[in-house]
C-alpha cells in the first residue's frame, strides 16, 4: 500500500540532485570555459516479493555536459587563451593530468605557467612550462607553442577526445576521463581571448522553477497518499474493534 510513497520519494531524491546541478550551473555562469551539466534520468524497475506488479522508480544514473562553446571575448592579456574547437587544455594536478576549457592563465614568481587555481599548465610532454622571468614578450600561437622574444620555449598540452561525455567534473573547472587524449588536430588556440561559460542563465533559472514546482507537486501527492493510508487504517481499526 505504500508503493506510491516510495515512488514519490525516489522522484524527490532525483529532483533534489537535479536542483543541485542546476544551482551549480547558475553559480558558474561567469566562470571561463565552464560547461553546463545536465542530469540523465532513467527508470528503475523493482520486483517486490508477493506482488503481482512491478514498481517503477525514478533513477538518476549520471549527468552529461552541454558541449556548445561559450562566447569568446578579447581581453588583451597575453596569458589568456581561448580554445576554438573541442579540445581541452591539460593541467598538472596531484592526481595526474586533468583537463579544462578555462584559459585564464597566470605566471608565478618562478615563471611557471599556472591556471587560475594555481595548478601548473601541462606541456605537451606532461611536464610544467616555465617562462624566463625576464621575458619581455610572451606569445602563444594557434598550435599552442609558447614563445618569447628569444624563441620557442614549450608547447601547451591541448588534446581531443572521442568520448566527450565521459569527461567527469572534478571541481574548479577541471575534468577527468579514463580516455587518453590525442594531440589536437581540429582545435586552435587564440591568445589574448577567453571563452566564457556556455550556461544560459535564463534557461537555467526557468529549469530551477520547474524543478521546484515539480518537487512541490510530488510532495502534495505524497501528503494526500499519506492521509488516504491513515484514513484507511483508522477505518480498518474501527471495523475490527
Amino acid at each position: 500500500m505504500e508503493n506510491s510513497v516510495y515512488i514519490g520519494l525516489s522522484k524527490q531524491v532525483t529532483l533534489r540532485e537535479n536542483m543541485s546541478i542546476i544551482a551549480q550551473n547558475v553559480a558558474n555562469v561567469n566562470t571561463p570555459g565552464y560547461r553546463a551539466q545536465n542530469m540523465v534520468f532513467g527508470e528503475y524497475v523493482v520486483d517486490p516479493s508477493r506482488m503481482e506488479e512491478d514498481i517503477a522508480m525514478v533513477l538518476d544514473y549520471g549527468q552529461y555536459q552541454k558541449t556548445d562553446p561559450g562566447s569568446i571575448k578579447e581581453t588583451g592579456n597575453s596569458l589568456d587563451i581561448a580554445l576554438v574547437g573541442n579540445g581541452y587544455l591539460g593541467i598538472v594536478t596531484p592526481g595526474g593530468v586533468q583537463y579544462t576549457r578555462a584559459g585564464n592563465l597566470q605566471m608565478d614568481a618562478e615563471g611557471v605557467l599556472r591556471n587560475a587555481s594555481g595548478l601548473p599548465v601541462a606541456s605537451e610532454g606532461g611536464g610544467e612550462i616555465t617562462i624566463p622571468r625576464d621575458a619581455r614578450e610572451i606569445s602563444i600561437d594557434k598550435s599552442g607553442v609558447v614563445s618569447t622574444e628569444a624563441g620557442a620555449i614549450d608547447k601547451l598540452m591541448v588534446v581531443e577526445f572521442t568520448g566527450y561525455q565521459d569527461l567527469s567534473p572534478a571541481g574548479n573547472g577541471l575534468y577527468t576521463t579514463p580516455e587518453a587524449g590525442t594531440p589536437a588536430e581540429k582545435t586552435t588556440v587564440l591568445q589574448g581571448r577567453l571563452e566564457g561559460s556556455n550556461v544560459q542563465a535564463v534557461i537555467e533559472m526557468t529549469r530551477m522553477i520547474d524543478v521546484l514546482r515539480e518537487y512541490q507537486a510530488v510532495q502534495n501527492m505524497m501528503q494526500s497518499e499519506h492521509e488516504r493510508l491513515k484514513s484507511s487504517s483508522q477505518r480498518l481499526a474501527k471495523t475490527q474493534a
